[in-house]
């Protein structure tokens, strides 16, 4: 597999315990853990993603405009749509 070396910021808390994790023994490494961590939400988006589409088959198909804004809105995720006003 190729691997490509990429800066990311991380909080200073959360880097602390991956080093502790590292020491310990339960990590193999910092870069290890997050390569780690990235393919387990990678896997988990997936996941999600089959998930809606299977459920969205069973209830008779894609979110209508007004379904998508009342989910956004309910889960705190509404956002911007393209040619909406700020």
């Amino acid at each position: 597999m190729a691997t490509r070396k990429v800066t990311i910021t991380l909080d200073e808390t959360q880097l602390d315990q991956i080093r502790k994790l590292v020491a310990r023994g339960s990590a193999p490494s910092v870069s290890g853990f997050v390569q780690h961590a990235v393919s387990v939400a990678l896997d988990d988006v997936a996941g999600w993603g089959a998930l809606l589409a299977e459920a969205l088959r069973e209830t008779g198909g894609p979110l209508t405009d007004d379904e998508r804004s009342w989910a956004d809105e309910l889960l705190g995720t509404a956002r911007r749509r393209p040619g909406s006003a700020a």
